[in-house]
Formats: structure tokens, C-alpha cells, sequence
């Protein structure tokens, strides 16, 4: 391993810990930031404390122990993914047409969460002195990845339908859009008859609509990637993408290229290589000269068998993946480690 990813800033999340020397389980009841929180220095918008970890400063804590161990740090930081800021503010999270409004999704069209998004990334540079910085969620989430007790991930929604329930229609977004209101019947027509594509659905508007939300996202990441190289020139900069001009959530889209300097792009590669790959060659081709990382899952239900893991994170090398991005060795059981080491060892020839 190459370097170690710690939470500096994370979303709600109930987490096994299989090696943990006193627990078994953490249960982060809400959104957090795991660094001391200056609320002085935030806008409207200010995280919460963990009160489920013992001090303010538990992302410093791990941090010393990764150091002690001759690994570098990367801050985890995860932006736009946040209930409790969206119970609390929810004219700032994402509407879908029908006007549903999902309240773990931050808009970045409202200025409130750019920034939000920009005070908590110089607050991880600046307390926490990370050697690097990955951003997840630079971008507004949409329909999926989002509640509590899920109970729509078994419906009959396909991946289109799926999409233009991800469109926003907040204030910000609505005062960008052409015509609103054609666009918002559209994406309704489009969700229940089931539209073949986002495109037909959307037709003539397609295009603007498109070039909205690939220029919200472009927007955010320019200025995020401006600050950070500003304040810590040094620290790398990953970040979770697609190249799928309609995607939301935590792999922003960079559609239309990337317009930052960054130094990796990770993209997802679960559930396996038949739809992983396309998506690497996508996004090769939408950020030619970008270092990409496969981002790959080393738990279930991924079998805990070392060549069967090697297999497949060898088909992304042969796609053009330069590095890889593990999920995640904190939830895995010292068996399953074995695996891991197994598959590590494949791709590190």
C-alpha cells in the first residue's frame, strides 16, 4: 500500500469493524467532521461533531498512527452528502421535477454549499495537513445513494429513469435552465413511461440541460482544485468521477473535461469489469492526460478468493487504470485481508 485514506469529513454510515482491538461496529448516527470544528469560519452552513468518537480531533489522531506506520495520509473528504445539513437547510438540497426533495443531497448551484464545500476543504488543509485530498461528491447527488432503510433499490426505476430523477429543479438550478417548465413536464413524461434514453426523454432541451449540470459540477471542481493547490501546493488530489455526462452523485461527472488540475481521477469499477471497463475507456478519453485509478471493492459480495480478485483487477491494468483505490481494508475481516494481499500483490508486479 501506498498510502492510507482517512475521514476527514464523511456522511452517516453504520460500519463494521471487524479488527478493531476494543469494538465491533460504529454507528455514525449523522454527516460529521472528523477535525476540530471552528464554526466561526463557516457560513450559513457548519458540519457536525462526531459525538460518537472521544475528542474533536480523531482524524489528527489516526493521522499520527498511519505517520508512525511510514504511510502517507490522503483526507477523505466527502462535500455535498450530508442529511443533517439537509434537515436543517433543505432550500439548499436537490428537488427532483416532481418536486421530491432529497435532504443528504447538497446543490451546488445554491452559493451556500459552494461555500460550504469550500470552507470545509480548506479547514481539512489547515488542520488537518494532510499529504493528499480526495473529493467525493463534488457535485450534487441525485435520486440513488442516499436514505436510510432503502427501499428503492429493488424498484422498477432503470438506470434512465433513474438519471432524470437526478435532475435538480432547486432555485439555483431552475434560474439556469432555458425553460424550466418544458424541461420539468419532460423529465416527468420521461420517468413514467420509461424513456429510452435520458436524451429522448429531455429532446430538444437535452443540450442545455446538459450543458448546466456538466458546467455546475466544472465550476465547483475548478474552484476547489484552485484553493487547494493555492494553500497546500504539495498535497495530491484525487477525486471520484464519470464521464457520464448525466451523472450524479458521489463520482461527479467530468463530462466535457476536466478543467482542473488534478492530479488522479477515480472511477468506480463494482460490480465488475463488463461494465467497469467502458467506463475506464470513457473517462481515458475524457481526460487524456489524467492519471486514473480504478476504485474496486474487496468486500462482499465480492468472494474472498485472491485470484478471483486478481483476475479481475488485472482486466482494469489492461484497460489503462494506473493505480488502485481499495475499499475497503477497515471493513475487512483478517480473512478476507488474506485476499486482499493476494490481489494486491497480482497488480503490484
Amino acid at each position: 500500500m501506498d498510502a492510507i485514506a482517512l475521514a476527514a469529513s464523511y456522511h452517516t454510515v453504520r460500519a463494521a469493524t471487524p479488527l478493531h482491538p476494543r469494538h465491533r461496529l460504529v454507528d455514525a448516527r449523522h454527516a460529521a467532521f472528523y477535525l476540530p470544528v471552528r464554526a466561526a469560519n463557516f457560513g450559513r452552513l457548519v458540519p457536525a461533531e462526531p459525538s460518537w468518537m472521544d475528542g474533536p480531533n480523531s482524524f489528527g489522531e489516526a493521522a499520527a498512527l498511519v505517520r508512525a506506520a511510514g504511510l502517507p495520509v490522503y483526507a477523505w473528504t466527502v462535500l455535498t452528502h450530508n442529511s443533517r445539513l439537509g434537515d436543517l437547510h433543505p432550500d439548499v438540497t436537490v428537488v427532483n421535477a416532481f418536486g421530491d426533495r432529497y435532504p443528504y443531497a447538497l446543490c451546488t448551484a445554491q452559493p451556500d454549499v459552494v461555500e460550504y464545500t469550500s470552507v470545509l476543504v480548506s479547514e481539512v488543509l489547515e488542520l488537518g495537513a494532510p499529504d493528499g485530498i480526495i473529493l467525493e461528491a463534488c457535485g450534487p447527488l441525485g435520486f440513488s445513494h442516499g436514505g436510510h432503510h432503502e427501499k428503492t433499490d429493488g424498484t422498477d426505476w432503470n438506470p434512465v429513469q433513474q438519471k432524470l430523477l437526478s435532475l435538480c429543479f432547486c432555485s439555483a438550478c431552475t434560474a439556469l435552465y432555458a425553460d424550466p417548465d418544458a424541461l420539468r413536464a419532460a423529465v416527468r413524461a420521461g420517468v413514467d413511461r420509461g424513456a429510452p434514453t435520458v436524451e429522448e426523454a429531455l429532446g430538444a432541451l437535452a443540450e442545455d440541460v446538459q450543458a448546466v449540470r456538466t458546467g455546475i459540477v466544472r465550476s465547483l471542481r475548478q474552484k476547489l482544485v484552485g484553493e487547494i493547490r493555492a494553500a497546500a501546493p504539495s498535497a495530491r488530489i484525487g477525486m471520484h468521477v464519470t464521464a457520464d455526462p448525466w451523472g450524479t452523485g458521489p463520482f461527479a461527472t467530468v463530462a466535457g473535461g476536466v478543467g482542473a488540475d488534478v492530479d488522479v481521477l477515480t472511477t468506480m469499477c463494482w460490480p465488475g469489469p463488463e461494465a467497469a471497463v467502458p467506463g475506464i475507456e470513457a473517462l481515458r478519453a475524457a481526460a487524456p492526460d489524467t492519471r486514473i485509478a480504478a476504485y474496486v471493492l474487496g468486500l462482499p459480495p465480492k468472494p474472498a478468493d485472491g485470484a478471483a480478485l486478481s483476475k479481475e483487477w488485472l482486466a482494469y491494468l489492461d484497460a489503462g487504470v494506473e493505480e488502485f483505490h481499495l475499499y475497503h481494508g477497515g471493513l475487512a475481516s483478517a480473512a478476507r485481508l488474506e485476499a486482499l494481499r493476494e490481489a494486491v500483490a497480482a497488480v503490484s508486479r
